[in-house]
């Protein structure tokens, strides 16, 4: 009984990337998946945190209550900050559009957007100082100066890195977001 899924003579069906038709438009979500680079790296420090919670379990026992509540919070920490790693991005809305940081989330209603649009500039790698030229989606704000606004993706982070074809569909999909829910611009 040959199993189609399993077998390699079946062409790779790359799942559909938009959103279902059923899902309310008021419902926050990323237009795109997360890259394998974020996902790697999060997986990663969940082992760490694995590691971490063995270790409370173990000065637990050695009866230290203290240390072993210490390395449970930190445990508890490093889980949060994986989490939040996993969560970081463009999320867009009916409302209008979120970028999720680690430490902070903007959100800019569809009303204050003027444009947004790819642009071939330097980018920063991986989100470090050091810079290439790279493309990144640009937000174009009615209350702001271009230069403030930091861009939304870019080729060379987390999500995209080695994937260009990943981002151009993210780009496209932000871009067509914005088009449809701006107001004036469609059904906004």
């Amino acid at each position: 009984m040959p199993l189609p899924f399993l077998t390699a003579d079946r062409t790779f069906e790359a799942a559909d990337e938009s959103a279902l038709p059923y899902d309310g438009r008021e419902r926050w979500r990323r237009p795109y998946r997360p890259g394998p680079w974020r996902v790697g790296v999060a997986a990663l420090v969940l082992l760490v945190a694995s590691f971490v919670l063995f270790a409370a379990v173990a000065i637990a026992l050695a009866d230290s209550a203290s240390a072993a509540v210490a390395v449970l919070v930190t445990a508890l920490l490093v889980i949060a900050a994986a989490l939040r790693m996993l969560r970081m991005g463009v999320w867009v809305s009916g409302r209008g559009l979120r970028h999720v940081g680690f430490l902070v989330t903007h959100t800019v209603p569809w009303a204050r957007v003027v444009s947004v649009r790819t642009a071939q500039q330097p980018v920063r790698w991986l989100g470090l100082p050091r810079t290439v030229q790279g493309q990144a989606l640009t937000l174009v704000r009615g209350d702001r100066p271009a230069e403030d606004t930091p861009p939304l993706l870019t080729t060379h982070a987390l999500d995209f890195l080695s994937r260009p074809a990943a981002f151009d569909r993210a780009a496209d999909a932000v871009e067509a977001w914005a088009a449809e829910c701006r107001p004036g611009h469609g059904r906004g």
